[in-house]
């Protein structure tokens, strides 16, 4: 079998136990809670090995979801100019779980770029959403789901998807780390939809100084090259007194979520409890909605078989957190950049930060604002710029994992270590800043995926797949195992663009992440 990260459980929130041949885990290395509101140890915020999914609140569920079309009309992308507008001609790179082919995602706004995950290690998982958050942040952004009429707020934007986190959620940062390098050294490779904005609706455990994080000098040259960078605040809840990394990092966008009380009106709306409020260093830049919104479903995905009382009838399923008001905030950026294809990432930070401040509770006493597409569009784009200091790379990655590391063949990684080998963050700044990290499907010289597009898969591309080279960290073990054969989907693996059966039978998530 491939080896599938497994997580264990981490104080605050929930975790799974999949099937008991899964050799990889994301596992705690400090008993202090991590994202104690995230679920999927994910990063999506809520985890990655040293990264989370935040795309899951454990705060008591709105009973009222607010939808798609509601949001539209809350971030003022239902009149006016912005009402013509639906994000063609920009791409969206989603560095997440991956998509899946559910009917609701319109094959000619998809492409599959590498799989970074250990599930590429399986020609039956590779690309595909066994998690279902990506799919859940894709249907935002472009979905199309005809059975319920719902509608993605940047409905012709490109989504290039980047998978990095498996079934749980678990990834080392070095293979984020790859991955927004990969969209940096790609973003041209369709030409009438350049990748304009990237969303991370992950957050890693680590608080580093951000002036020499490798993390950080990723997200940093990915905006000096032209791309908004849109990042999850994280879900540890208000008290929490910092950001999730990257969000953290003065350059980019870090985006809180909004409690919208299921109504129109932003007269109601406050930040969400889940939300992180930092104490110092760099505020939160922008609110946008993110409590009980329902996207697309994965039948059979972790979250799916978890969280059964969040499913929307057949098609759709209630997320929130501060993924769902980031993959908000990157479908915004996209219509903003269709209207004003020439506007800096700085401006279009600056154009999104005059939205509409909120009247009540916490938020209204900090001075927050909620996204207001069609503010933005009225302003004229001023010549600012951001003049932070990039980063020098010079740090340790083991900081940027911070408290949770993958675990393989319970073996840790950790230190200044990728997947295969030696990491150095000064060797790879200078070929990130030259943009030659990646030469067709090795990243710094290690065979990461394949070495270009090939196949047909959602709008008639794929970037190739590899099997990896070596061993795992530990030196023992391989990357593959015959074990895995059979411990894949039940029945047959695609019907009609639905799953026909469960991820894995013995999932066994406690708690409540989702909805």
């Amino acid at each position: 079998m491939p080896v599938t990260p497994r997580t264990k459980k981490l104080t605050g929130f929930c975790t799974a136990t999949l099937a008991s041949l899964l050799t990889v885990q994301l596992v705690a290395t400090s008993a202090a809670p991590l994202l104690a509101a995230a679920g999927p140890r994910g990063l999506p915020a809520g985890g990655w090995s040293g990264m989370w999914l935040s795309g899951e609140s454990s705060q008591t569920p709105s009973t009222t979801p607010t939808t798609l079309q509601q949001i539209r009309t809350i971030i003022g992308a239902d009149t006016g100019t912005a009402a013509t507008l639906t994000g063609k001609g920009v791409g969206i790179a989603l560095i997440d779980t991956g998509v899946a082919p559910v009917a609701g995602l319109p094959a000619a706004q998809i492409v599959n770029g590498p799989d970074l995950s250990f599930e590429s290690q399986s020609a039956s998982l590779r690309y595909l959403d066994t998690y279902g958050h990506g799919t859940h942040m894709a249907g935002i952004m472009v979905g199309n789901d005809t059975a319920t009429g719902t509608r993605g707020l940047a409905p012709q934007a490109k989504i290039t998807s980047v998978k990095v986190g498996t079934a749980n959620g678990a990834v080392d940062v070095t293979q984020v780390i790859a991955a927004i390098d990969w969209v940096v050294k790609n973003r041209n490779h369709d030409p009438a939809n350049p990748i304009r904005v990237i969303n991370l609706s992950y957050g890693t455990g680590g608080s580093p100084t951000t002036w020499n994080d490798p993390m950080a000098l990723a997200v940093e040259l990915a905006w000096k090259a032209g791309i908004v960078v849109v990042a999850a605040a994280g879900n540890q809840g208000n008290s929490f007194p910092r950001m999730t990394h990257p969000a953290m990092d003065l350059w980019l966008i870090a985006v809180g979520a909004t409690a919208t009380k299921g109504t129109t009106a932003t007269t109601d709306d406050e930040l969400s409890q889940f939300t992180n409020i930092p104490q110092q260093d760099k505020p939160i830049d922008l609110l946008a909605p993110g409590t009980s919104i329902p996207s697309l479903r994965v039948p059979g995905s972790n979250i799916d078989n978890t969280f059964p009382a969040a499913r929307t009838g057949d098609t759709l399923f209630r997320g929130s957190g501060t993924s769902q008001a980031a993959a908000v905030t990157s479908a915004a950026a996209a219509l903003l950049l269709q209207a004003k294809p020439s506007l800096t990432p700085d401006q279009v930070k600056d154009l999104l930060k005059q939205g509409t401040f909120l009247q009540v509770g916490k938020a209204a006493g900090m001075g927050l604002r909620e996204i207001n597409v069609n503010r933005a569009l009225a302003l004229t784009p001023t010549l600012v710029r951001q003049s932070w200091m990039l980063s020098t790379s010079t740090g340790t990655i083991e900081a940027t994992r911070g408290t949770s590391h993958v675990v393989a063949n319970d073996v840790t990684l950790s230190g200044e270590k990728g997947l295969f080998g030696p990491f150095s963050g000064t060797a790879w700044a200078a070929k990130a800043v030259t943009q030659t990290s990646w030469s067709g499907g090795k990243w710094m010289g290690y065979q990461m995926a394949g070495d270009g597009w090939t196949g047909t898969s959602f709008s008639a591309k794929t970037w190739g797949a590899a099997t990896w080279p070596g061993k795992p960290w530990g030196g023992t073990g391989s990357w593959t195992d015959p074990a895995w054969s059979g411990r894949q989907w039940e029945g047959r693996f695609w019907a009609a663009g639905t799953w026909t059966g469960r991820f894995w039978a013995s999932d066994d998530w406690s708690g409540s992440s989702w909805e």
